[in-house]
């Protein structure tokens, strides 16, 4: 058995605190052998559960929303923009959108054929800007190959980025200022907090370099804890593709923690990990598993021999994914508030 952690109540609505995106179908190859030395039976992981800390945040921000409008404002309010037929994008804007709900946070999402062009999109963007109704604006990715991806992000405002893609959110981050921090990388934060994994001086491996996952989890990872995004202190290396197999072997070996957001399944198997470690599986993949032909999700770990090592695991599903969801809620109530405050300093204060 897996034991489970959930976490207690430490979420503060400010600055200081994505989704992982799964890939196309792909054949599975079974890595789960079995395991048992001299007939005992391995001791199992603790299971972060993350789902169940998704909850609990997510009652934190309800009580959070019901005090805000209570003191006269309205509920914050979240724009997605959603390009395409995608099947697995509509289901995260519809979680999205069932967790505003949740919250007590106002949503709508903006339906667009791929035809769309570059340039219509950037006008829709920047009229939600200037749209004082407007707290957060969401726009999921991935987008058509002919719209760039950077300049769009770079095209919500810093003040309603709630993604935390925009260039100078993410400048912002690395240099350790308040700013909102995309949320798949805020969300590993509060899973190690909420499940007291020690980080100060301990030693980190992230597996992954994208933009939007790898890079700012190192960042939160390895940033001084005394500064504004309350980060870990931990010694960070950074593996990727091009990190040869021995040497990824290596470092994770010698990792404390290992965080993993690469989409390749089975990449880390119980050989590469040390005893003890604490594992947090950010990768997501859609298989077909060759028992029974059905397609599953699965991370990067291979999770039923990594858990008779490891001290503490995340599982896929119910790991980082919920905690992502709950993070976009925190960000655009966060948002929210920092918006009414700008216009309450300059006399345009939106009480009702």
């Amino acid at each position: 058995m897996v034991h489970t952690i959930s976490g207690t109540p430490c979420i503060k609505l400010n600055n200081n605190d994505a989704s992982p995106n799964t890939s196309i179908n792909r054949s599975y190859h079974s890595c789960h052998s079995l395991s048992v030395t001299n007939g005992s039976i391995p001791r199992m992981a603790q299971l972060i559960d993350g789902k169940q800390i998704a909850s609990e945040i997510r009652d934190e921000l309800r009580e959070k929303v019901v005090k805000w409008k209570a003191q006269g404002y309205r509920a914050p309010q979240l724009t997605a923009i959603l390009i395409g037929e995608d099947p697995a994008s509509a289901t995260y804007v519809s979680n999205k959108m069932k967790a505003a709900a949740d919250v007590g946070i106002t949503s709508k999402t903006e339906r667009y054929n791929t035809d769309i062009t570059e340039q219509e999109l950037l006008a829709r963007i920047y009229e939600l800007n200037i749209d004082d109704t407007v707290d957060g604006i969401l726009i999921q990715l991935p987008i058509p190959d002919h719209i760039d991806e950077r300049k769009i992000c770079n095209s919500v405002s810093c003040d309603k980025d709630v993604d935390g893609f925009n260039e100078r959110n993410i400048g912002r981050l690395c240099l350790d200022m308040n700013t909102l921090i995309p949320c798949t990388p805020l969300g590993v934060q509060e899973l190690l907090k909420r499940a007291k994994i020690e980080t100060f001086g301990k030693n980190a491996v992230v597996v992954g370099r994208s933009k939007n996952v790898g890079m700012p989890i190192a960042m939160l990872l390895h940033a001084d804890g005394r500064n504004d995004t309350c980060a870990m202190d931990a010694t960070v290396t950074i593996c990727h593709r091009f990190t040869p197999p021995d040497e990824l072997k290596k470092f994770c070996l010698s990792a404390d923690i290992i965080v993993t957001a690469t989409g390749v399944p089975c990449l880390i198997k119980a050989d590469m990990v040390k005893e003890g470690a604490t594992i947090i599986d950010v990768g997501i993949t859609r298989v077909s598993d060759p028992m029974t032909g059905k397609s599953k999700l699965v991370g990067d770990v291979d999770f039923d021999e990594v858990r008779k090592v490891a001290s503490h695991i995340t599982p896929v599903p119910g790991g980082v994914g919920p905690m992502t969801v709950a993070m976009l809620m925190k960000n655009t109530i966060i948002a929210a508030m920092n918006l009414a405050k700008k216009r309450n300093q300059l006399g345009v204060g939106e009480k009702k």
